[in-house]
């Protein structure tokens, strides 16, 4: 009898991350038993990852789980798991919008989707935070394109570009906007805004955090006095939040806010929460970019536009820059009140399919 179990797998790039795509009838039921098959499968607890296909930074240790949505209002189900590279922990807790960026192509080459003509849109509902998103996918001649002149900072070259617009993005995790009450609050001494729209979020002041906020991912990352700090702060923010004990989770992120150099409209450093992200994850993207379009948040006091109707907001990170088109609504007709929808543009790429092996007595 065989001694390791093959699982049908399509590894592909999703925005500025990458992964494994599965199959939600390929891996176990058991939520446990799930997490014992994806932690094998990324070779972890391991700071290399050496015995599995994880790519040893959480940006390639990410993996999104398919089937059919028996929702009336989509066509997939999206289920993201965020594998610790180094500890033995399958977070289901929060959504991945760069990964998001592949579930399109993935469920039209699977025969999920059919192709609806130029363009095909899916309907994706991602399980992790109840959102709803749109993806409108390239399908000339009836098949996935993924080869274009779209580029996006923090994945090389330039690829076809995807619509991803986020529905009902509001709350998804605490059931509020700003669920600590006000827009900015104290928190260990330090003003923060307490926000969620996508992914919740906590948002501070570069200057206030003790740092320029121009500076490298890798800088922020070792700088160890900073990073705990963040961490103090982000954990007494989560209690705040509603989302209780933070210890070991990757909710609430952690950003950090200045004012842009680059010719966008805010510059953000964004945590994952123990590290700084290389670009910026697409969530955080909506998270902060909403911020901004919301009067008497740290994130507003950075950016200089007309805060009404459709804004397209772009973040400089230390890849570049990502946009985000918001879309507000005033309920008085003088000041903004909420968010109705926010979208961005990715690229996806299939990198590989086949099938990826796990010890029999695992699975």
């Amino acid at each position: 009898m065989p001694d390791q179990i093959s699982i049908p797998s399509v590894l592909m790039r999703g925005g500025t991350s990458s992964g494994p795509f599965f199959h939600l009838k390929d891996l176990p039921a058991d939520r446990d038993d799930m997490s014992k098959v994806l932690l094998s499968v990324m070779g972890s607890p391991d700071s290399r990852q050496i015995d599995g296909i994880g790519g040893a930074t959480p940006l390639t240790s990410k993996v999104c789980i398919i089937s059919p949505s028996e929702r009336e209002d989509s066509d997939i189900d999206y289920l993201f798991a965020q594998v610790s590279v180094d500890e033995a922990f399958v977070d289901y807790g929060p959504t991945c919008g760069n990964m998001l960026s592949g579930v399109g192509p993935f469920a039209i080459h699977e025969g999920l989707i059919p192709v609806q003509g130029e363009t095909t849109t899916v309907r994706i509902h991602a399980v992790n935070n109840g959102g709803l998103i749109e993806a409108v996918v390239q399908t000339p001649g009836g098949e996935v394109a993924y080869h274009g002149d779209y580029a996006i900072s923090g994945a090389p070259g330039t690829g076809a570009p995807i619509l991803l617009k986020f529905l009902d993005l509001v709350g998804g995790a605490t059931g509020s906007l700003f669920p600590a009450g006000d827009p900015i609050i104290e928190v260990e001494g330090i003003e923060v805004t307490c926000i969620d729209v996508a992914m919740p979020m906590v948002l501070a002041r570069a200057q206030d955090m003790g740092i320029q906020g121009d500076e490298t991912s890798a800088e922020l990352t070792a700088n160890t006095e900073l990073m705990d700090r963040l961490e103090t702060i982000r954990l007494a923010a989560s209690y705040k939040m509603g989302l209780g004990d933070a210890r070991g989770k990757v909710m609430p992120k952690f950003g950090i806010l200045s004012s842009p150099s680059n010719g966008g409209n805010i510059r953000s450093r964004y945590f994952t929460p123990l590290t700084c992200h290389e670009a910026h994850a697409v969530t955080g993207t909506m998270c902060i970019s909403s911020a901004s379009l919301l009067p008497g948040t740290i994130a507003s006091e950075f950016v200089q536009v007309d805060h009404s109707g459709d804004q397209t907001i772009w973040i400089e990170h230390p890849l570049g820059k990502i946009d985000c088109a918001v879309e507000v609504f005033s309920e008085d007709g003088l000041n903004n009140t909420g968010i109705r929808s926010c979208g961005v543009y990715r690229t996806a790429r299939r990198l590989m399919d086949g099938s990826v092996y796990v010890p029999a007595g695992i699975y």
